[in-house]
């Protein structure tokens, strides 16, 4: 098969309406606070399990359609069967994270950059070998009165265009994450203005850099008010004003939308996507969901790390997974949060 076929076949499988993607690649830092919050400590062990518990959970295939795993994850087994295995033979494509973390952007204060671009095309080919077809590369965007600078929007979709053309080098289908961070207290028309720079610069990057439009993901934040703003938005306004920006950014090649949650809680997730494929069904790109604590945050109160505790887990990450399907198909209810 043609990288071009092998690409498009990926990208077939994972954009398909009334699913969307699970973000299952928490670092170690990460899921360690996870854990910490259930009083469950961090080990390659407990990790598995819980990865297990997830990939495993009857039903999820019809709900989601991809994971994105952690570097880990790809080695690890459950019984005789690799987890990557385990989720391709219900149907569910495995990915992988890709960057290495961020840190400073120099001479560019408050502004961040992401690592990971060195050696890459290697690690692809062995992610690959271990069975991902697609991979996750996120770089972050804090918001203040100064920053992001232009110099720091530019950096960023350098380094997301660059990720994303080795990626579909090697055959394997990129999701760009650009995160417009929530953190702060700025408004809903200032997270407006930096998304719509934000996402102005990543696709002139990846035009300058030949990627191919119709084999990416994109997994861009909603726009949201910071935390810290007085004044919330309802999910009309975050819907009306996300569609705002992206109808002025991204190209009708993409072909799926797939939000980060972002520091929304999961009913807030849910009845904001659903606001949009509600409100706005002709949009041109499938608009769906890629969220890690938004489906996890449930199954994780439900687990408390404990194995006779593993089905009531997989039926709270069930229960999300439909709503969310649900929303993608802009036929969520509030009310159905309360229904087992």
């Amino acid at each position: 098969m043609s990288i071009t076929n092998e690409l498009q076949a990926t990208i077939e499988q994972m954009v398909q309406r009334g699913k969307g993607i699970l973000a299952a690649d928490e670092s170690h830092p990460t899921i360690a606070k996870r854990f910490a919050a259930i009083d469950v400590e961090a080990t390659p062990e407990s990790r598995c399990a819980y990865r297990t518990l997830l990939f495993t959970a009857p039903g999820i295939e019809d709900f989601i359609s991809a994971v994105i795993e952690f570097e880990e994850t790809l080695a690890q087994s459950a019984g005789d069967r690799a987890l990557p295995e385990v989720l391709a033979q219900r149907g569910i494509v495995p990915g992988i994270k890709v960057d290495k973390g961020k840190g400073p952007l120099a001479l560019s204060p408050g502004d961040l950059i992401t690592y990971g671009l060195d050696g890459l095309a290697e690690r692809l080919a062995q992610y690959k070998r271990q069975g991902a077809r697609f991979a996750k590369w996120r770089e972050v965007y804090s918001i203040s009165d100064c920053n992001p600078t232009q110099l720091g929007i530019a950096a960023n979709a350098e380094m997301l265009a660059r990720y994303a053309a080795v990626c579909q080098e090697q055959g394997v289908a990129p999701i760009v994450e650009p995160e417009v961070l929530i953190d702060g207290d700025h408004s809903l028309t200032r997270c407006a203005e930096v998304t719509e720079a934000v996402q102005k610069e990543i696709f002139h990057a990846l035009y300058r850099h030949r990627v191919v439009l119709e084999h990416i993901i994109l997994k861009p934040n909603m726009v949201l008010p910071g935390k810290d703003h007085a004044d919330r938005a309802s999910a009309e306004e975050i819907a009306e004003e996300t569609l705002r920006v992206l109808r002025r950014t991204v190209p009708t090649a993409v072909p799926s939308i797939n939000f980060l949650s972002g520091g929304m809680n999961p009913e807030e997730s849910t009845a904001n996507l659903n606001a949009m494929n509600a409100g706005f069904p002709q949009a041109p790109w499938l608009l769906s969901f890629s969220y890690g604590r938004a489906l996890q945050q449930p199954v994780l109160q439900a687990w408390q790390g404990r194995a006779e505790n593993a089905a009531a887990a997989q039926r709270a990450l069930l229960k999300r997974a439909r709503l969310n399907g649900l929303a993608q198909r802009g036929e969520y209810q509030s009310s159905m949060e309360s229904q087992d």
